[in-house]
């Protein structure tokens, strides 16, 4: 059973990677999501290889508003990542659906936990359950750029 927020009348979730417009998302996220600007092409279509990949798409037209992906083990462990929303569509409560949408279809994995980083949305997240790490002394980072 869902508790997630019903998607706005006119629009679908879908977890189907057929689905999902590569040139728009690419374009979103490598010209207007901060942690994605200017990501090469290649990179994007290899995390999303790499990734089980979401969508929300107009009932009327098919046309794709929004985007992320999960990468995870299927067992433990699941990053939440890329989440973007199509301004124009912006603030219809489609992004607290979506990501409410994305956690239920990871329920059946069992899994121990599901992360994120977010600079600007933790509102949004913290409706569906997500709360700052308890212990964050305890997570450490090895960047590579």
């Amino acid at each position: 059973m869902s508790d997630a927020p019903d998607l706005p009348d006119g629009y679908e979730f879908s977890a189907d990677t057929d689905r999902v417009d590569v040139d728009r998302v690419h374009g979103w996220l490598s010209t207007d999501a901060y942690w994605a600007i200017d990501r090469p092409r290649d990179k994007h279509e290899r995390a999303m290889a790499s990734s089980i990949n979401f969508g929300v798409y107009a009932t009327a037209s098919g046309e794709q508003v929004a985007y992320a992906r999960v990468v995870t083990d299927r067992a433990l462990f699941a990053w939440l990542a890329d989440v973007y929303v199509d301004p124009s569509v912006r603030g219809k409560g489609v992004g607290t659906a979506f990501v409410g949408r994305i956690r239920d279809h990871l329920r059946p994995f069992g899994l121990r936990r599901m992360l994120l980083a977010t600079e600007d949305a933790h509102g949004v997240y913290e409706k569906l359950g997500f709360r700052p790490l308890d212990r964050p002394d305890q997570w450490m980072v090895h960047p590579f750029e």
